[in-house]
C-alpha cells in the first residue's frame, strides 16, 4: 500500500473509532474468572470500557506493582521471573540481553511466540523479538498482564502463545526518585513525576543506569525518557492523550566461551571479542482516544509509530575468522481499534451479554544489513535487504453468560499479509507469500461452582507466518507457503477455599503444522520447516496469606515439547525433543512484614535442563535454581531503605548453545552473587 494511502487509512480510522489509553487492567481478589493476581490487589480503572484481558478466560496472570518497584533488575525481562509458567532466555551479550518465553517455545529468536505490548502498543521487532521492553524500568511499571493460550482473538501477529502488556503510570499526583548502587560497579537513578488537575494529567519518567558487568568487557551504558499527557472530559465521557518513549543503549559483549572456558574462568572474556558490542535507539510515539458515546456504546482507539536502529558488532566463535556487523534499522506504524456494545439484556433471558468487534494493521519498513568486519572496520557487505511487511486483522468476540455461573466467549479472527522484498545484493524483488485469509476460531468458558471454586476451558488457533526473507516468495517457480497453525486447548480449575489461599491448575496442549524456524546464522535472513510439533505441560501456582504478615506464593510447570512429524531434510528428529525447552520451570517466594516498616523477602526461581538442538545428540545445559533475598525499610513516611541481594549461594548457571559452523558448545555464564542497595524518596 502506497504511503500516502496509509496516512490516508490512519487519519479515517482515528475518526471514525478511538481506542483505549492504555489497557489498564482491574483486577480484585474475588473476581469469578481465570485470572491470577500477584503482588497485591491491582485496580488501575479500565476508564476504556472495552472488555478486559480477564474476560478472555485463560491462564492471565497480573503482577502488580507491589511486585515490580522494588526489584533491582539490569533488564526489564527479568521482572517475568513472578509470572507462573514463564521461561527466562538470557544470552547477556551487550544490547542483546534476553527476553522470556511461555507454553513450551524458547526464547532464542527462532519462533518468538509471544505478542508484547506496552501500555496498549504492539511492540515486537519484525521478527517477533522484544527489543522494546527495555524501554521500560521497575519505578514506571503499574502492572504486568499475562495471557497465555491461542483463544485470545485481540491480537494476530506474534500472538502464537499468547501476549504480555507492560501497564505504566497514566495520573495521579507523585513525585518519585530512587538511586541504587550494587555490584559489579551497577549505578542506577530512576524519577518518576505525576501531576493531575482539572482532568489534565503528566506522568515524566527518566533512567539512567551504568554497569560494569559480571564478566570482563561487558560494560554497559543506558538511558530512558518517557512523557505522558492526557486529558478527561468533566462527564468522563472522552479521554485523549499522547505518550511519547525514547531509549538509547551503548554496551560491550563479552563473547562466549567453550565448555572448557567457561568452568574455568566463568567471569573472562576471549580476546578475538575485544570489539563485540552494540549500539541500540529506540523511539515509540503513540496516540489515544477513548469514547463513550453512551451507556451502551463504546469507540476507542490507538495510532502508533515505533522505531528500532540497532547496529551489533560480534564474533561468537575463535574459530571464525572474521567479525560480523548487523545492522537493523525498522519503522512501524499502525492502529487499534474497537467498538464495544452492551446491550440491554431484559428481554434476552440473559445474565448479562457484551459484543466487541475490532481492527487493527501495521505497515512495517525494514532494513537489514550485514558486514564482515575486523576490529569493527566493514571489509564485505553479506546482506543488503529492505522489506515492506503490512498485516490487518480482524475480530468479533462475545461474552455471554445465560445464568451467573456460567460465561461464555466465542470469537473469531481473520488476519491477512501483504508486503515486497528487494534483495540489493542480488537485485532481485518478491512480493509476500500469498497465504490467504488466516482464519482462527477461537472458544472460552467458565463455570462458578461456587465463590470459592470456578472450572475454565479454552480452545483456540493461531498462526505463524515465515520469519524474515521467507515471509517472501523470493523462488518464484516454488508454491505458495501455508501458515502454520497452531491449535491449542487448555483445562483448568481456580480454587480459593479460603479467605487466605487461592490458586489456580490447568493442564494444556499445543499442536502446530507447518512450524518455521528462523535460520540465526544464516546470511540469507531465511528460515528452515521443522515440520509438525506438540507441545503440552501442567501448571500450578497457589498464593497463601497464613497470616496478616506473611505472604507465601509457589508455582510450578511440568511441560513437554516434540517433534511429532519432522520436516523433509531431518526425517531421523521423529519423537525428539524442541531445543532450550526444559521439562519444568518453577519459583515460590515469600514476604514477611517483621514491622508496619520492614518487610523481609526470599524467593528462589529454576528450570531444568534442555537440549541445545533438534538430534537431541550434544547433551543437556542450562539448569539452575537461584536465591534470592531482600529486605524494605520505610525510615521516614517519604524515605525507603532497600537492600537485595541476588543468587544467595553464588550457583554457577549459563545459557548455551549449539554452533553448528564448528560442532561445538558454546556458553554464556550468569551472574554470581550480587548485592544492591537503594534509596527511594517519595514527594
Amino acid at each position: 500500500m502506497p504511503y500516502r494511502y496509509r496516512v490516508i487509512a490512519l487519519l479515517i480510522m482515528t475518526a471514525c473509532s478511538q481506542r483505549a489509553v492504555a489497557d489498564h487492567v482491574a483486577t480484585t481478589a474475588n473476581e469469578q474468572d481465570s485470572t491470577m493476581t500477584i503482588g497485591g490487589i491491582v485496580v488501575t480503572g479500565n476508564r476504556s470500557s472495552s472488555l478486559p484481558a480477564r474476560s478472555i478466560l485463560s491462564s492471565v496472570d497480573v503482577i502488580g506493582k507491589e511486585a515490580i518497584e522494588n526489584q533491582t533488575v539490569q533488564n526489564s525481562w527479568q521482572l517475568f521471573s513472578r509470572a507462573p509458567g514463564v521461561m527466562l532466555t538470557e544470552y547477556r551479550m551487550g544490547t542483546s540481553t534476553g527476553k522470556f518465553s511461555f507454553r513450551g517455545f524458547n526464547g532464542e529468536g527462532e519462533i518468538n511466540a509471544v505478542k508484547l505490548l506496552i501500555d496498549g502498543i504492539p511492540s515486537n521487532s519484525n521478527d517477533g523479538n522484544m527489543p522494546y521492553l527495555d524501554m521500560i524500568m521497575p519505578l514506571d511499571i503499574e502492572a504486568i498482564e499475562v495471557v497465555r493460550g491461542t483463544n485470545d482473538p485481540r491480537y494476530g501477529l506474534h500472538n502464537i502463545a499468547g501476549n504480555a502488556n507492560v501497564v505504566t503510570r497514566i495520573g495521579g499526583n507523585y513525585t518519585t526518585a530512587r538511586a541504587s548502587y550494587g555490584s559489579f560497579n551497577t549505578r542506577e537513578l530512576q524519577t518518576a513525576m505525576g501531576i493531575e488537575k482539572d482532568g489534565f494529567s503528566q506522568n515524566y519518567f527518566a533512567a539512567v543506569q551504568e554497569y560494569d558487568g559480571y564478566r570482563a568487557h561487558s560494560d554497559s551504558r543506558k538511558h530512558s525518557v518517557a512523557g505522558k499527557w492526557f486529558y478527561d472530559s468533566s462527564d468522563g465521557r472522552l479521554r485523549t492523550g499522547l505518550i511519547a518513549r525514547h531509549y538509547r543503549q551503548d554496551a560491550q559483549e563479552a563473547g562466549y566461551l567453550t565448555y572448557d572456558q567457561a568452568r574455568a574462568h566463568p567471569r573472562q572474556s576471549m580476546p578475538h571479542n575485544s570489539t563485540d558490542g552494540g549500539e541500540r535507539e529506540l523511539n515509540q510515539l503513540s496516540l489515544h482516544l477513548d469514547w463513550a458515546i453512551n451507556d451502551r456504546w463504546f469507540l476507542s482507539n490507538k495510532v502508533y509509530l515505533n522505531t528500532m536502529d540497532d547496529q551489533r558488532w560480534v564474533r561468537f566463535s575463535i574459530m571464525n575468522p572474521n567479525q560480523q556487523e548487523r545492522l537493523l534499522r525498522e519503522n512501524h506504524t499502525g492502529l487499534l481499534s474497537t467498538l464495544t456494545w452492551r446491550p440491554n439484556i431484559e428481554h434476552l433471558g440473559l445474565h448479562s451479554l457484551a459484543v466487541e468487534s475490532g481492527l487493527s494493521a501495521e505497515w512495517q519498513n525494514n532494513e537489514n544489513y550485514r558486514y564482515t568486519t575486523n576490529a569493527r572496520q566493514r571489509l564485505s557487505a553479506t546482506r543488503n535487504q529492505h522489506y515492506a511487511f503490512d498485516t490487518y486483522g480482524v475480530y468479533l468476540q462475545a461474552v455471554i453468560r445465560p445464568t451467573a455461573k456460567l460465561k461464555i466467549v466465542p470469537a473469531y479472527r481473520v488476519d491477512r499479509v501483504e508486503g515486497d522484498f528487494r534483495n540489493v545484493l542480488t537485485g532481485t524483488t518478491a512480493d509476500v507469500q500469498d497465504y490467504g485469509a488466516i482464519r482462527q476460531p477461537k472458544l472460552s468458558a467458565v463455570y462458578n461452582f461456587s465463590e470459592h471454586y470456578s472450572a475454565y476451558g479454552n480452545w483456540g488457533r493461531s498462526f505463524q507466518v515465515g520469519i524474515g526473507a521467507a515471509t517472501y516468495k523470493t523462488n518464484p517457480l516454488a508454491p505458495d507457503l501455508k501458515p502454520s497453525i497452531n491449535e491449542g486447548w487448555e483445562l483448568g480449575l481456580k480454587f480459593q477455599p479460603t479467605h487466605w489461599m487461592d490458586g489456580r491448575i490447568a493442564a494444556w496442549e499445543q499442536k502446530a503444522n507447518n512450524e518455521a524456524r528462523r535460520i540465526l546464522g544464516g546470511s540469507s535472513n531465511d528460515s528452515e520447516n521443522i515440520g509438525e510439533t506438540l507441545r503440552q505441560g501442567i501448571d500450578f501456582q497457589a498464593n497463601l496469606r497464613p497470616t496478616e504478615k506473611l505472604d507465601i506464593w509457589a508455582n510450578l510447570s511440568v511441560q513437554r515439547s516434540e517433534i511429532t512429524k519432522p520436516g523433509n531434510t531431518e526425517l531421523s528428529n521423529k519423537g525428539n525433543e524442541i531445543d532450550h525447552v526444559p521439562r519444568q520451570i518453577y519459583g515460590l517466594g515469600a514476604d514477611y512484614r517483621v514491622l508496619p516498616t520492614l518487610k523481609l523477602s526470599a524467593w528462589g526461581n529454576g528450570q531444568g535442563d534442555y537440549y541445545l538442538e533438534r538430534s537431541n545428540t550434544w547433551g543437556k545445559y542450562g539448569g539452575y535454581f537461584l536465591l534470592n533475598l531482600s529486605a524494605a525499610w520505610q525510615v521516614q513516611k517519604n524515605i525507603s531503605l532497600e537492600l537485595q541481594v541476588r543468587n544467595l549461594m553464588d550457583r554457577y548457571y549459563e545459557y548455551a548453545y549449539y554452533d553448528t559452523d564448528y560442532a561445538q558448545t558454546l556458553h554464556s555464564p550468569g551472574e554470581g552473587r550480587g548485592v544492591y542497595a537503594s534509596l527511594r524518596l517519595d514527594i
